[in-house]
This record gives C-alpha cells, sequence and structure tokens, in this order.
C-alpha cells in the first residue's frame, strides 16, 4: 500500500511539472523496479501529446551541439523541451559516459527544459531499455518537444526509428559517413538529413551524394527526405532544420501519423511481451535446474544452443496445449 501511495505522489508531481519528480521517475525507470512500472503506467494515459524528434547519425559529427542549438531555437518559439541523449556505458560505473554535467551547460538553468544522460547498458539496441519510458515521463509531464539523441554506435542507430516520429540523420563532410550510413541503414530511416560542419570542404559534395543515395530509394508519392547544410558550432542553419521537422510533422498529420505511431506501439508491445515471457521462462529454468541441465548438454557438444531452444519451445508449447485441453 505504501508503494502504491508513493508512486500516485510521484505521478501527481510528474504531471505538474516537478523537475525533482521527473528525475526521480526516470531514475527509476533506469533502475527497472516494481515501482517504476506502476509510475509509468499511470502516466500512459497522459502521454501521446509531445512531438518526438529522434536525431541519429555516427559519432563526432556534432550531435550534441546541434540538439543544444535546436533547443535554443524551440525556446525562442515558446516551446518547453525535454531532451534524452543516449550514452554508451561506462565501464567502471555502468552510467552514462559523457553524461548531462557536460552536456548543453546554457541550458541547465532554463525551467522550461529538462536534460537527461542514459546509458545504453550495453543494449544490444543502443538505445537504454528505459529509454522509452523517459520519454513517456517527459510526454506526461507537459513536454511539447521530445529529442532523443542516440549515442552513435553504427548498427543500432536503427533501433530510434521505435520511438521517434520525425528521425533526423547528422552527417559531415570528410568522415566518410555518407558509406557508413549506408552500411548502418540509417540512411532508410531519416526524415531529414543534416550535414553539419558545412563550413568545411566538400560539404556541397557529401550533399550531393546523399541526394544521389536518396534517388534510389525515393518512391513516387512518399515525403521527400530533405538535406539540410547546418554549422552547429554557429547554429547556422539551425532555424531551417526547425521548419523542415514542422513540414514533416504537417505531412505525418496528413494521414501517416496514425500509422507510424501504430507501428510504435506495435513494435513497444512486442518487446515489452517478449521480454515478460523470456523473464518468466528463464525464472523457470533455473528454478527447475533445467537450465543448468541445458549448458551442460551444449558444452558437451550433444545439442547447440539454437537446438536446445527448439526442444525447450516444444515442451513449453506441448504444456500450454496439454492444460488447453
Amino acid at each position: 500500500m505504501k508503494q502504491l501511495a508513493a508512486a500516485h505522489q510521484l505521478v501527481t508531481a510528474v504531471l505538474k511539472g516537478d523537475r525533482r519528480a521527473i528525475a526521480r521517475a526516470i531514475t527509476l525507470a533506469e533502475n527497472g523496479t516494481r515501482e517504476t512500472r506502476k509510475t509509468v503506467s499511470l502516466l500512459y494515459p497522459h502521454t501521446g501529446k509531445a512531438q518526438i524528434i529522434g536525431i541519429t547519425g555516427p559519432g563526432g559529427v556534432g550531435k550534441s551541439t546541434l540538439v543544444e542549438k535546436l533547443v535554443k531555437e524551440l525556446r525562442k518559439r515558446g516551446k518547453t523541451v525535454g531532451v534524452v541523449a543516449v550514452d554508451p556505458t561506462s565501464p567502471f560505473s555502468g552510467g552514462a559516459f559523457l553524461g548531462d554535467r557536460i552536456r548543453m551547460q546554457d541550458l541547465s538553468t532554463d525551467a522550461g527544459v529538462f536534460i537527461r544522460s542514459m546509458a545504453t547498458r550495453n543494449n544490444p539496441g543502443g538505445l537504454a531499455r528505459a529509454t522509452k519510458d523517459a520519454v513517456h515521463i517527459l510526454d506526461a509531464s507537459g513536454k511539447d518537444v521530445i529529442i532523443v539523441e542516440t549515442a552513435g554506435a553504427g548498427q543500432s542507430e536503427v533501433d530510434v526509428i521505435k520511438i521517434a516520429q520525425t528521425i533526423i540523420v547528422i552527417l559531415a563532410p570528410g568522415f566518410g559517413d555518407e558509406i557508413q550510413a549506408i552500411k548502418a541503414g540509417i540512411m532508410e530511416i531519416g526524415d531529414i538529413f543534416v550535414v553539419n560542419k558545412a563550413d568545411r570542404e566538400n560539404a556541397d559534395r557529401a550533399v550531393i551524394d546523399i541526394q544521389a543515395m536518396l534517388e534510389l530509394s525515393n518512391d513516387e508519392g512518399k515525403w521527400r527526405p530533405a538535406i539540410i547544410k547546418t554549422t552547429a558550432t554557429t547554429g547556422e542553419g539551425t532555424a531551417q532544420l526547425l521548419k523542415e521537422i514542422e513540414k514533416h510533422k504537417d505531412h505525418l498529420a496528413k494521414g501517416e501519423a496514425e500509422l507510424r505511431q501504430k507501428n510504435i506501439v506495435e513494435t513497444e508491445l512486442t518487446e515489452a511481451i517478449k521480454q515478460k515471457f523470456t523473464e518468466h521462462l528463464m525464472g523457470e529454468l533455473r528454478k527447475s535446474g533445467r537450465m543448468e541441465e541445458l549448458v551442460s548438454r551444449v558444452l558437451a557438444r550433444d545439442i547447440d544452443p539454437v537446438g536446445a531452444a527448439e526442444e525447450l519451445f516444444t515442451e513449453q508449447t506441448g504444456k500450454s496445449g496439454s492444460k488447453a485441453e
């Protein structure tokens, strides 16, 4: 009862936009406690109002600097902003390697901005498992725009499409990013492409290369991604980028928004089901000693891991069938 009362109290404070309550709720989400699940469940009916922007791209292209300038531009227009910056995990503390202490220090005193760094915690997807919960918490707290900045971890960058409505892919001239982007698959998910550090040589060449690659996959009638040149250190191009973000938002509002949101929710539900079933099954296997038995058989090369999983699947589906009868 005390935990439930505490969750309700925390939810009430988050809905009022209390910064300390928001920070505590996100910390609970990172820790993955039962209290977290109750808090997020209570907040969920109050979500769905924020515009969620995903910013991705290889490391070193200036994502954080551009996010800072973008937030300042949004604040000039009276928008409240939440930023979730997903960083690599520290091998020592398990926390965010960069941390929000050194990110966007100029914005730290702005009551209309909430910034949180989150460690990937070695999640294969490159996004922290609690990132979705953090976005829901910021959404429920009343933030108009939420920006999710990814860690810059190659293939994992495509995971941002599972959470954001508008995806911005940032590249920089002379980094070989175009080839890396193709390999990572992020060219396929971008709604807007940014060539940052446009004051460098070959910036125009980078734009032409991106245009050529987009021509290969462009479908008639669908949104045609814009390519914007920016210099994040000076803020040049930021206003134009925000204009393109608004254009994409208007485009989604004409019909695609509902489909994209349905895909996001379906993916989130699928992952939640997988996690719950896996946790339950692994608990049962360890309790019964079946897990240890299978590990021993795999070590002895009597069976391979996939074969062991198939054997377990057959056993579980057989049990389910017999219960149904």
